[in-house]
């Protein structure tokens, strides 16, 4: 097969037909559309539409117009700039979040389920451990204690932090699916073939798990948001001008819930929300993809 045909096929079976499964589905379609809107404001936006966080007395809790879509904040900023400028951090930190859980999770998770013996019990063991600790009270206490120790906290630091617990659960569920999968007669099959514990894992037991874990890195990156956010808005991480969990801290310190410069509370609020909203009717559509009982139905 020629180069051209080798990639004619890898974008049919991979860019064309996962579409088309999304667009047969309303709802997954609408995810899509969201999380691709969000995805390009984070690229685009910043270049095209100016960050200006100079004071403007005059124009303080402006409400929606024309000229300022979603209005000002207290100090005469333009709300929608600092929407645009904040939905990177958030998109990376949610994203790199997730891909630390999936990637723990998945590695302890097959260890332990296709080693056995004494890894199994010490690797659940200790992933049990992390089961019992509630994560959002530690989250807040590791936070706390960061902001104490004036420490750099970077971006791949606050992802580390945020998917500090959540992997356990993943990694019990992917550990199951691994002691089910290697006892079926095909992976027998490929023993006696003489293939290597390489090829079992990451040929034979990885593809079939991976409808869990596309599942779970959505689901990951939906519980980051939460966490990042939440930490932010209590204050508990490192001020960023712009950021919505910051924004919505600033919001509830000068207008509160109610009341004058309510837009100011709302709109990073629904900026997360229909954020959240696009990624769950896409990880039903993801499952579709991965999953062909779904696919037929």
């Amino acid at each position: 097969m020629s180069k051209g045909a080798k990639l004619k096929s890898f974008l049919y079976e991979h860019i064309y037909i996962p579409l088309r499964i999304l667009a047969k589905s309303k709802t997954s379609l609408v995810g899509l559309i969201i999380v691709s809107v969000y995805v390009v404001m984070a690229i685009v936006g910043p270049m095209i539409v100016p960050l200006d966080l100079t004071p403007h007395r005059e124009k303080r809790f402006m409400p929606p117009s024309l000229e300022h879509p979603l209005g000002t904040d207290f100090a005469g900023r333009d709300i929608f700039a600092q929407i645009v400028h904040g939905g990177p951090p958030v998109l990376r930190v949610a994203f790199l979040a997730a891909f630390f859980t999936v990637l723990l999770g998945t590695v302890i998770g097959i260890a332990s389920g296709y080693i056995g013996g004494k890894v199994d019990l010490v690797l659940m063991s200790f992933t049990d451990i992390f089961l019992t600790i509630p994560g959002f009270p530690l989250l807040m206490i590791i936070a706390v204690w960061l902001m104490q120790s004036r420490l750099p906290v970077t971006e791949p630091i606050v992802a580390l932090l945020l998917s500090i617990t959540s992997w356990a659960g993943l990694a019990r569920a992917i550990r199951s699916q691994v002691l089910a999968i290697k006892k079926e007669p095909y992976i027998e099959v490929v023993k006696c073939l003489g293939l290597g514990r390489f090829h079992v894992i990451f040929k034979e037991i990885l593809p079939n798990m991976m409808p869990y874990i596309a599942i779970n890195f959505m689901l990951s990156s939906i519980g980051a948001i939460y966490a990042y956010t939440g930490l932010l808005a209590l204050g508990l991480l490192p001020y960023s001008p712009g950021n919505w969990g910051a924004m919505i801290h600033m919001a509830q310190a000068y207008t509160g819930t109610i009341g004058t410069g309510w837009w100011y509370v709302l709109a990073p609020s629904m900026a997360i929300i229909i954020l959240q909203i696009g990624l769950v009717f896409l990880s039903s559509g993801i499952d579709k993809i991965f999953n062909p009982r779904l696919r037929e139905e």
